[in-house]
């Protein structure tokens, strides 16, 4: 069975249970969605109706859809590795996090790429450091510079004390500068904010990412060789820093995504549509905020009925995750788990459990087999599975 479209959705954050070897990353006990589900007893009985809570335990329960779990195997537990191994790329190197601070050759080469003073140097997960160091930023012109407890570097500064335009230059200098292999940073983030003291906001909307380039040729860029088109929402593009997208489309929230999401199901195309929800992660996950993570579970569930009736006879829906960010576990970093994956079509007549993937690559393998390109370079289709 072929089909015309493919969207992807991951939802970011949303493991199932520690993977194999979570011990090496000491997340032994992390299941994002079980612990979530177990906390907040969430009504979902649409997401339950395509066999997502059926993940957590890989019953054989009546489905609409068909449902696995997928172990990772790329190294590190960040999104970027996450999705390189989605779309089928491996990578064995984990990219750097800096949870105590940059090294000082990081922070010196920031100071002679910007002739400013740097101030900050800390992990900051929900972005306080702007309103604690925001006026000083202001008055003295200089960058606060932070990270999240990925491997980014955010780079922040008032829109009034130094232009956007600027902060962007700024930041793309500060990329090639932490390309170094030994610091081997994933993202540089430039964070613009406004307002006054004491109330500082961070500009979502022109928040601008600048990721490492993905090392080798991917399932997308041979889709748009072969005349297919490539839509990312959300933070796709700045995932894969724009290789492989033919078209961009910004979302700074889930609901955000999930509109433009609907709207481009709307729109007549071949082709693949990638689409990042990043609030499970960046809004609850990091900040162990159970509560928030369930209510955002609760809010996709409304919008899968309006995403499933939209799909033609010959679309392929695709949802999964790219790694765990269990809100209940210790510390805040994400988890190293197991990630669900729901295939769901209206041309299915009967779904059912798959076999588990033993990596994240074989829904890259499927997308690849179903448009007839160049295989990834790791990963096993399941197409004709999916009858």
């Amino acid at each position: 069975m072929k089909f015309k479209r493919i969207f992807l959705m991951v939802l970011d954050s949303v493991g199932v249970g520690e993977a194999k070897d979570a011990i090496k990353y000491d997340d032994i006990g992390a299941n994002t969605l079980g612990h979530v589900v177990q906390q907040d007893d969430l009504f979902i009985p649409n997401l339950k109706k395509i066999g997502f809570l059926n993940t957590l335990t890989m019953s054989d329960d009546e489905s609409e859809a068909y449902y696995t779990i997928a172990e990772p195997n790329n190294a590190g537990k960040d999104s970027l590795n996450g999705h390189y191994e989605i779309i089928g790329l491996k990578n064995e190197i984990p990219f750097k996090t800096y949870n105590q601070g940059f090294v000082y050759d990081i922070l010196n080469g920031i100071e002679e790429i910007t002739g400013r003073t740097v101030i900050g140097n800390v992990c900051s997960r929900d972005n306080s450091i702007i309103n604690e160091l925001g006026e000083r930023q202001y008055n003295y012109g200089s960058i606060i510079v932070y990270t999240s407890s990925d491997s980014d570097i955010q780079i922040a500064a008032h829109e009034e004390s130094i232009p956007i335009s600027t902060l962007y230059e700024y930041c793309e200098r500060i990329r090639a500068l932490t390309l170094k292999e030994n610091w081997h940073i994933a993202r540089v983030i430039a964070r613009p904010f406004n307002g006054k003291p004491g109330h500082y906001k961070l500009i979502n909307a022109a928040r601008k990412d600048y990721a490492i380039k993905p090392p080798k040729k991917t399932i997308l860029n041979s889709l748009i060789e072969n005349n297919y088109n490539v839509i990312g929402i959300g933070k796709i593009n700045d995932i894969f820093d724009g290789q492989g997208i033919n078209k961009q489309i910004k979302a700074i929230n889930n609901t955000e995504a999930i509109n433009k999401l609907t709207d481009i199901i709307d729109k007549n195309f071949t082709g693949l549509c990638l689409v990042n929800l990043s609030d499970f992660d960046s809004l609850y996950g990091h900040m162990r905020d159970v509560s928030g993570y369930g209510k955002a579970i609760e809010e996709l569930d409304v919008d899968i009925p309006i995403i499933l009736n939209k799909l033609n006879i010959d679309d392929l829906l695709i949802i999964t995750a790219d790694h765990g960010n269990d809100p209940t576990f210790k510390g805040n970093d994400h988890t190293r788990e197991n990630v669900p994956v729901i295939i769901y079509s209206r041309n299915f007549k009967n779904p059912k459990k798959l076999d588990k993937f033993a990596t994240l690559a074989n829904i890259g393998a499927t997308i690849a087999d179903n448009f007839d390109i160049e295989k990834p370079e790791i990963g096993t289709s399941i197409l004709d599975k999916l009858e």
